[in-house]
């Protein structure tokens, strides 16, 4: 499972490394919605929460499916222009003026991307010029709380009004918490694009992906980006550009924004702390699934305790020693046991190491 991006016959000075003020409003604004996302945030979550006025938050209630998932395309305007190369604005004001320019059918496909689960990613009309997309927006609306079908019914039937709300919205967040926070991290943020752009300028796009996240990978003879992500998707940058973002409130996300006809956008996280890369997708799936097994759990309890070598456990076990082989072969391949030599016996044992970060692991995992 991953999201690809196809940049075949993109240009050099198409790839760029840029901050975005809208962007980090949207994850502080997640952040907020979605504090268990963002254990290192709680301080800062908690003194906002406190001083909000109750009249904001209850506003921000209304529309905090924009970003309470994840966070909406709308807040990568930037990506939506005609062309395909537009940067973001320098400031969250030139940004909103940004999502000013997107066309209503735009506007109302993002917004709807979580609200309703519309189709992502896919050519073809959107709930505006579409009566039955129309319908099923409402009724998937329905499912989910009356909230959103007074928000829906609203965006389909007016989306000029729902644009001046939300602008004035994310206008007067930006008053009450938010121009403190990028007074404090645009400056790290700027920091990372200038070496970013460096990586870029000397070793090219693979350097400057390499240093955004391990799982981001180019192949270079296929003109392929892959995100190892919990999730399948696909886009390419055509005649347009690529956009690298960086996030200080984003960790553990990386995203990608890849709606079709839209300028692809990573979205990275920058001083996340990882002391060791995360295993990927396939390798979770591996070691979940390898301690699965009521066999090879009971087998964990002695190998976390000491090493054995594949006879005794055999023995302990009522088992053939092929068939500790086999399960022992499954923990391998996950990673999860590591062997060592001792004169003409191997001895096997438990990485405890690798098994007690599971949980992180699993975490990061399904929130990349």
């Amino acid at each position: 499972m991953s999201v690809t991006i196809d940049i075949a016959g993109l240009r050099p000075e198409r790839a760029a490394v840029v901050a975005s003020p809208l962007a980090e409003l949207g994850m502080a604004l997640h952040a907020l919605s979605e504090p268990g996302h963002h254990p290192a945030l709680q301080g800062w979550v908690t003194g906002v929460t406190a001083r909000l006025d109750p009249h904001l938050a209850d506003r921000m209630c209304e529309a905090d499916f924009l970003w309470r998932t994840t966070f909406s395309d709308l807040f990568l305007p930037c990506a939506g222009l005609p062309g395909g190369d537009a940067l973001p604005g320098a400031t969250l004001a030139e940004e909103l003026d940004l999502l000013d320019k997107l066309s209503d059918e735009q506007f109302v496909d993002a917004a709807l991307e979580f609200t309703c689960a519309l189709p992502y990613g896919m050519p073809g009309p959107g709930p505006l010029g579409d009566e039955g997309l129309r319908r099923r927006a409402l009724e998937l609306a329905a499912a989910r709380g009356p909230r959103q079908v007074r928000f829906t019914e609203r965006l389909l039937s007016e989306p000029p009004l729902i644009r001046a709300w939300l602008r004035q919205l994310l206008q007067d967040c930006d008053e009450a918490f938010f121009a403190e926070v990028w007074g404090r991290l645009r400056h790290r943020l700027a920091a990372d694009t200038r070496h970013k752009t460096d990586l870029l300028r000397r070793r090219g796009l693979a350097g400057a992906l390499a240093a955004v996240s391990p799982a981001v990978t180019l192949d270079e003879a296929a003109a392929r980006i892959t995100v190892d992500k919990l999730g399948d998707g696909r886009t390419a940058t055509g005649d347009g550009g690529l956009l690298l973002i960086p996030t200080s409130l984003g960790w553990p996300h990386l995203m990608v924004l890849h709606r079709h006809g839209w300028q692809p956008v990573l979205h990275y996280p920058v001083g996340a702390p990882e002391p060791v890369a995360a295993p990927t997708v396939e390798q979770l799936a591996l070691r979940m699934t390898a301690l699965s097994h009521p066999v090879r759990m009971r087998m964990c309890r002695h190998l976390a305790r000491s090493a054995y070598t594949t006879g005794e456990l055999a023995q302990v076990h009522g088992m053939t020693a092929p068939e500790i082989s086999r399960h022992l072969g499954v923990l391998k391949k996950a990673g999860l046991v590591t062997t060592r030599r001792r004169g003409r016996y191997v001895l096997h044992q438990l990485d405890v190491t690798v098994v007690a970060r599971l949980g992180s692991d699993f975490l990061e995992g399904i929130l990349r």
